[in-house]
């Protein structure tokens, strides 16, 4: 038996030499030639297949889609909202919204005031000591913050948002204080 697989072995190494020595047996594709091939059109077009061809042809059964044309409303017809008019037809303006701010105890909207005020003084400080500079386009992009900031401050405090003012004079103040340091 092993004489048999060692001659068998020594058959096939002879008549078919050694494996790693052999070149590799698939041709290139020659692409210079396929420069010249035409690709073959087809026999039907698109035209002349239905799309209720394709589908015979998979076995699947697929309704029409509805008709683009036929009004029908899919679900309740909207609501509608009966306008209302005003003697003053030619001058429309839409109530104010409400303002929703925190209730601060009178302790709390005193400190909030203080804290505003140095705030918003701080920074008017800071922005007065950067007018004489020529700024860079770093520190003019917050010298325009600041003064975005305490106009918010300011609009917030007239209308009694202790909150908001102390928060956007803060916002005002320490970024006042990044410009003077960058000055």
């Amino acid at each position: 038996m092993r004489l048999t697989f060692a001659l068998l072995c020594a058959i096939a190494a002879i008549a078919f030499g050694c494996t790693a020595n052999q070149k590799p047996r698939a041709r290139a594709f020659p692409w210079a030639a396929a420069k010249n091939a035409r690709p073959l059109a087809p026999e039907k077009t698109s035209a002349d297949v239905s799309n209720e061809d394709l589908f015979a042809e998979l076995g699947l059964a697929v309704p029409a889609p509805p008709s683009p044309i036929a009004g029908t409303v899919i679900g309740p017809p909207r609501p509608r909202v009966a306008v209302v008019s005003t003697g003053n037809a030619g001058t429309l303006h839409a109530p104010e919204a409400p303002m929703i701010a925190p209730q601060l105890s009178p302790e709390q909207t005193a400190a909030a005031q203080q804290q505003t005020s140095s705030s918003v003084s701080v920074a008017e400080k800071n922005i007065a000591a950067s007018q004489g500079h020529s700024l860079n386009a770093m520190q003019s992009d917050l010298a325009s913050k600041v003064r975005s900031f305490l106009a918010e401050a300011r609009e917030a405090a007239q209308v009694g948002d202790w909150t908001r003012a102390s928060n956007a004079a803060k916002k005002a103040e320490v970024l006042s204080q990044e410009l003077a340091g960058s000055l």
